[in-house]
């Protein structure tokens, strides 16, 4: 016997020990769920449809693991100076197994199982020692940590003394002025004297083109030369 059912906003054709994935549901692994919203149900030929959902069909299921989907990146870019927006979403998902396909009111028959029972006193006191003791960071943790800390560090040392206002420039916004200033450049004299390798630095890691960069260090020349 097979079973159409609504969960989540989808659809799925389900039978029995089918192990199947949908959007969270609020259980822990173990428990058993009913999904009431059988839109259809049969066996071979013979299928009978709700209208939209069968009267008194019930399928039950078992939780085996809460987890979340792979992550899923939504990126625009619009047609207007660094006008772009990303936002990654992971759905949130639970795995469970079809344990029963009900119709006419039936009551399960089939209950959760049954929870381990508690570790003794020793053991739980063990494991809390355990877990009290401090923990030494792995050298590939302290590795990623140093080089998050030197990632975030800004991409050159800004000069002494008063910045100038790099909006002057043609093509630099108030928002792309604050970019540049947060990354240690704050005057004309730092933009005209960008080597090769700064705009390329500057490319990698900001959200600006080479060719935008080059420009405003041929302006910039000219302000710093005034």
């Amino acid at each position: 016997m097979f079973a159409v059912i609504k969960t989540g906003g989808k659809q799925y054709r389900v039978a029995a020990n089918d192990l199947l994935k949908i959007e969270k549901v609020e259980a822990a692994v173990g428990d058993m769920v009913e999904i009431g919203h059988v839109l259809a149900h049969g066996e071979g030929e013979n299928v009978t449809f709700g209208a939209p959902f069968v009267d008194g069909a019930v399928v039950t299921a078992e939780v085996v693991e809460q987890g979340k989907n792979r992550t899923v990146i939504a990126f625009k870019k619009r047609r207007r100076q660094n006008s772009r927006r990303k936002i990654g979403h992971r759905q949130l998902l639970t795995t469970v197994r079809i344990s029963e396909i009900l119709l006419g009111g039936a009551k399960p028959t089939k209950t959760a199982a049954a929870k381990a029972p508690k570790k003794v006193k020793a053991e739980a006191a063990t494991e809390m020692q355990a877990e009290a003791a401090p923990k030494k960071e792995p050298k590939a943790k302290a590795a990623e940590t140093k080089a998050a800390e030197t990632a975030a560090a800004p991409l050159f040392k800004a000069p002494k003394g008063e910045p100038d206002d790099l909006t002057v420039i043609k093509g630099i916004g108030p928002v792309a002025a604050k970019d540049l200033n947060e990354q240690g450049i704050i005057t004309f004299a730092q933009l005209a004297k960008l080597t090769e390798k700064d705009v390329a630095k500057i490319d990698e890691h900001m959200p600006f083109s080479a060719d935008q960069i080059k420009d405003w260090r041929e302006q910039a020349k000219e302000l710093a030369a005034k």
